[in-house]
C-alpha cells in the first residue's frame, strides 16, 4: 500500500446520545451527506481516544458535555471515491448543556428524536449506528 493509500484511510467516530429515551441528531449540509440527518462524531485526531474523540466532537458540533460512554458497532465503509472510513460507533448519554449551532457552514439545527419516528434521510454512518443498535450487530465490513 502506498502512503498515498495510506492517508485515504479515516477513523472516525460516531456517538448515539440519548436523553429522555430521544436521540440527537441534525441536518448536515456543506459537504457530502448535505441534506441528510446524523448524531455528532468526526475524525479521530491522532493519539486521541475513541472516548475523548466522542466528547470532543459532541462538545465541538453541539455544545454539549456526554457521559456514560459505550463502544457499540465497528464498520469499514467506502461510501466516499476519495477515501476509506472505519467508523467506531458509541453510546452516550447526555450530561449537560443546550444543543447549540458551533458549526453554522456544517449544521443546519440540533434536535430529539424518537428512535422509532426519525427524520428522513439518514446519513449512512448514522445509520449504521442504529442498525447496531437496533440489532445487537456489532461489525459492519465493506457494507
Amino acid at each position: 500500500m502506498s502512503e498515498e493509500e495510506r492517508k485515504k484511510i479515516k477513523p472516525c467516530v460516531g456517538v448515539l446520545i440519548f436523553k429522555d429515551g430521544k436521540t440527537l441528531l441534525h441536518k448536515r449540509k456543506g459537504s457530502h451527506g448535505s441534506g441528510e440527518y446524523c448524531f455528532t462524531g468526526g475524525h479521530l485526531e491522532y493519539n486521541e481516544s475513541f472516548e475523548d474523540c466522542a466528547r470532543r466532537e459532541t462538545f465541538e458540533e453541539a455544545g454539549i458535555k456526554i457521559k456514560n460512554i459505550k463502544f457499540l458497532c465497528l464498520a469499514n465503509y467506502c461510501k466516499h471515491t476519495d477515501r476509506q472510513d472505519i467508523l467506531a460507533g458509541f453510546l452516550a448519554d447526555w450530561e449537560s448543556g443546550e444543543p447549540t449551532i458551533m458549526e453554522p457552514d456544517k449544521c443546519e439545527g440540533w434536535d430529539w428524536y424518537d428512535l422509532d419516528h426519525l427524520p428522513s434521510p439518514i446519513f449512512w454512518p448514522t445509520q449504521i449506528v442504529i442498525n447496531a443498535y437496533k440489532s445487537g450487530k456489532n461489525f459492519y465490513d465493506k457494507e
